[in-house]
């Protein structure tokens, strides 16, 4: 019974191996890493907490961009949507 739980304990480190080995060729290309393009290890070098921040802005400002313009045409709309009630009402 002994002798069995421990093949079973031999058996998971197996497989945590072979997951390892599965997952090796991405590590590997972390390590080549370092001889990429100057634009990459310039934004590595450097916080790249800015450039999100930068891109979540500009996101930001389209997003209220496009509802400020929706608002406007929704409120015209019904601008309209009135006058012409108005004169349905006084034609009658």
């Amino acid at each position: 019974m002994i002798f069995t739980s421990f093949l079973l304990q031999q058996d998971t480190a197996q497989a945590v191996d072979t997951l390892s080995k599965a997952a090796d060729p991405k590590w590997k290309a972390l390590s080549q890493m370092s001889q990429s393009t100057t634009i990459i290890q310039d934004m590595a070098s450097h916080d790249l907490i800015f450039i999100v921040l930068g891109v979540t802005l500009i996101i930001w400002l389209i997003l209220l961009f496009f509802i400020i313009r929706v608002d406007r045409k929704v409120t015209q709309l019904e601008k309209e949507q009135k006058k012409t009630e108005l004169y349905n009402q006084e034609s009658l």
